[in-house]
């Protein structure tokens, strides 16, 4: 099993809030995730295309994450058996 530090929890956070930041920024042309208080700048009109894109962008960064953690499972577990 991996576990994680508070650091590497605090930091995998960061890292995930960037990744969806990204997306929203290139598939949607949102600026920022933050609550900025205004009807103006917090709802945007998109189109269902890019919406799509949007969400195919976050399904394909939860596979790569999951192969991740996997391949990292796989190793500690083989790095466990040889000692």
């Amino acid at each position: 099993m991996i576990t994680m530090t508070k650091t590497q929890t605090a930091k995998a956070a960061q890292q995930r809030d960037q990744l969806l930041a990204q997306i929203a920024l290139d598939h949607l042309f949102i600026e920022t995730l933050q609550t900025r208080n205004s009807d103006r700048l917090d709802f945007h009109d998109v189109s269902v295309w890019a919406v799509q894109s949007a969400l195919m962008a976050a399904y394909q960064a939860g596979l790569a994450a999951g192969q991740s953690t996997a391949a990292k499972a796989a190793d500690q577990v083989t790095q466990q058996q040889a000692a």
